[in-house]
């Protein structure tokens, strides 16, 4: 794993509600405030690599049991748009 991935992974596993709604906005994909804090909620203090595909989609599958299933689609792409950069 390079330190761009070891860094983005860390970024996921500690992100704050604000922070998701902020990256959310920035990459144009739709989540309220109450999804953004269960997601956030869910998601700190995991140790999931967002570049290995079966996490991510097992990550998403959580996800869409959390937030549901829209939102879970929104969130898979705005983890695809950070694996890209």
């Amino acid at each position: 794993m390079t330190i761009f991935q070891s860094i983005i992974n860390h970024k996921i596993n500690t992100i704050t509600a604000e922070e998701l709604l902020k990256y959310a906005e920035q990459f144009n994909i739709s989540v309220t405030r109450q999804q953004a804090a269960k997601i956030a909620e869910y998601l700190r203090g995991k140790n999931v690599n967002i570049f290995d595909d079966s996490q991510r989609a097992q990550l998403v599958k959580e996800i869409a049991k959390t937030a549901g299933p829209t939102t879970a689609r929104e969130v898979n792409k705005l983890f695809m748009q950070l694996a890209k950069k």
